[in-house]
């Protein structure tokens, strides 16, 4: 019959279309739910790297960058939190809308259901079947008579299948829709909580910042010897790239082999641009790429040629990929630099104290380099960077994201 393969293509099309519609949002708050875990886990991270700091040394500029990152992260989660609430929120109205239409579909299919029955109940004994039968004018009309109620009785289980089916899915539906209204309000309770943590670690921010404006100049004392071990690591940077790549040159007029193997070493770290493994085991960026105001000086820009990763005492650099080292430099009695080349392309590693590679050193990726020097102020930090050739490249965007 052709109404009743209607109600199937329309029972179908509303299976696919509510698991399409399921699946879709999912994702979405499958991929928010993993951002808001990852944060969480840096901002413990975080906590973990402040509470080591001895309470003495409280009031620095390092503990203001963990509290600036802390805040960072904290204002993406609360974000993260309420693209989930806005997510939740449509899919609960979405399931609204279905369910509504679920219980408007399963009352047509009852009453239509009720009605063949009711007929069907009046012409369900034998007499009146062949009453019908035999008041045929002719054998076609009483075949087609036949087969009529034939179809009638196969209508009839074939909807109560129906109903029995829309009636399972309405349910489950129903449970959906009663999780998600939970989980909306779970999720409403952390951004409110998100958003007071928020405020209390600005307030700790405030605070922090007035006591250090109190010793301006120590602090600019600091930022010059800062920018003078800056400019140091970049004037060895570029001059040990330069003679990196000079003798690379005079090697492949030597050894043509020498120059498509550099070739294919460059090619293969660029296609694993994203996909770096971080320098370290564990860490969090303190500070990213670029041009910084200072956190507490006024009118005073920091520019940074790679990335500061605070990570804890001990911790190891390690090789990001193959390669070979060309340079191992004092920028400092405390601050020891490693570059690596990698075809045309080289990984700086600078603030480390021990290191356990010379020049020359072929290592893998992990290859241990050296550790994180740690500070008086129990800052353990890391500066990262990546040059091609002699230009310096912002290194999270050659890095794996966590």
């Amino acid at each position: 019959m052709v109404v009743k393969n209607k109600y199937r293509i329309l029972f179908l099309f509303l299976m696919i279309f509510a698991l399409v519609s399921r699946v879709a949002g999912q994702d979405n708050l499958t991929t928010l739910k993993k951002k808001r875990k990852q944060l969480e886990k840096e901002i413990e991270y975080t906590n973990k790297l402040i509470s080591k700091i001895g309470k003495s040394k409280k009031n620095t500029l390092y503990s203001l960058d963990l509290i600036n990152n802390k805040i960072v992260r904290r204002q993406e989660l609360a974000a993260t939190l309420k693209r989930e609430v806005y997510l939740l929120t449509d899919s609960i109205s979405s399931l609204n809308v279905s369910v509504k239409k679920l219980d408007d579909r399963l009352d047509y299919l009852k009453n239509e259901y009720a009605r063949i029955a009711y007929y069907a109940s009046k012409t369900d004994n034998g007499y009146s079947r062949l009453i019908f039968l035999f008041s045929s004018r002719d054998i076609n009309q009483a075949y087609q008579r036949m087969r009529y109620l034939s179809e009638i009785s196969s209508y009839i289980r074939n909807e109560a299948g129906n109903i029995k089916a829309l009636e399972a899915v309405k349910e489950h539906r129903k449970n959906d829709l009663e999780s998600r209204i939970q989980e909306k309000k779970n999720t409403l309770d952390m951004e409110v909580s998100q958003l007071s943590l928020l405020q209390l670690e600005q307030q700790k921010k405030s605070r922090l910042k007035r006591r250090l404006s109190s010793r301006e100049r120590s602090l600019r004392r600091q930022l010059r010897a800062k920018e003078k071990e800056s400019a140091l690591l970049n004037k060895k940077i570029e001059s040990a790239i330069a003679r990196a790549t000079e003798i690379a040159r005079e090697n492949s007029r030597k050894a043509t082999k020498l120059s498509v193997s550099e070739l294919k070493v460059s090619q293969l770290f660029y296609k694993k641009r994203g996909k770096l493994p971080w320098p370290v085991k564990e860490g969090i960026v303190s500070q990213t790429f670029g041009v910084h105001s200072d956190p507490v000086l006024k009118n005073i820009k920091i520019r940074n040629n790679g990335i500061n990763i605070s990570t804890d005492k001990g911790s190891v650099a390690r090789a990001v990929f193959e390669g070979t080292v060309v340079s191992v430099m004092a920028i400092t009695s405390i601050n020891i630099a490693v570059i690596v080349k990698h075809g045309n392309y080289f990984t700086v590693f600078s603030g480390l104290d021990k290191v356990f590679v010379t020049n020359g050193n072929v290592v893998k990726p992990g290859a241990a380099l050296g550790t994180v020097h740690t500070n008086l102020q129990g800052q353990t930090e890391l500066h990262f960077e990546v040059w091609k050739g002699r230009q310096y490249q912002n290194p999270a965007g050659w890095l794996a994201k966590k």
